[in-house]
């Protein structure tokens, strides 16, 4: 069992049989009265967000996980395969599981799957994913005195807000944690 003090963002937990990863945690300390623990939840299995207050004190139960290094194979649209390194298992994910992960999925990349028994339920994608510009405005002349940025499409179809000097062709750092621009790669 888990004390509900301790679910930090990425903690994972069971509820109503179901699994979650928190995504959020705030902790609300009134001046009377007992603590209350806000949190914003993932389900792992259908993808679904929870938005649930404990009181402290309360405990739900813990969940064993496995972890396996894994790279990203291809899509067919609605499912994602990804390979184990180690086993070379071949493991299906469906895009509801993946949310917003899938814009930075690139063909053979490294990752880190979650299970829960025999079923994938969750991916780690590395820190930062170097990215192609397929698009890019054209920057207007003048703009370079303040930190002016715009809005480029990468080859996963995600939009990612750059300096004005990034162009179509160039390759872009992007952190996977908050989507934002890092660096420009050579």
């Amino acid at each position: 069992m888990i004390d509900v003090n301790d679910l930090r963002k990425g903690v994972t937990f069971e509820l109503d049989d179901s699994i979650y990863k928190v995504l959020d945690y705030s902790h609300h300390k009134p001046g009377r009265g007992n603590a209350t623990i806000r949190i914003k939840a993932r389900n792992l299995r259908t993808g679904a967000t929870l938005e649930k207050t404990f009181s402290s004190g309360d405990r739900v139960p813990n969940v064993r996980l496995e972890y396996h290094n894994a790279q990203f194979l291809y899509t067919d649209g609605e499912i994602y395969y990804f390979m184990d390194i180690e086993t070379f298992e071949q493991y299906p994910i469906h895009t509801d599981i993946l949310g917003d992960y899938i814009g930075y999925l690139k063909v053979e990349m490294p990752v880190k799957l979650t299970f829960y028994g025999s079923e994938a339920l969750d991916i780690d994608l590395p820190t930062t994913v170097d990215l192609d510009v397929v698009q890019a405005n054209v920057a207007v002349r003048g703009d370079t005195a303040t930190g002016v940025t715009k809005s480029v499409t990468v080859e996963t179809g995600i939009q990612v807000q750059v300096p004005n000097f990034v162009d179509a062709g160039d390759t872009i750092r992007v952190d996977t944690r908050t989507g934002t621009y890092v660096t420009r790669v050579q």
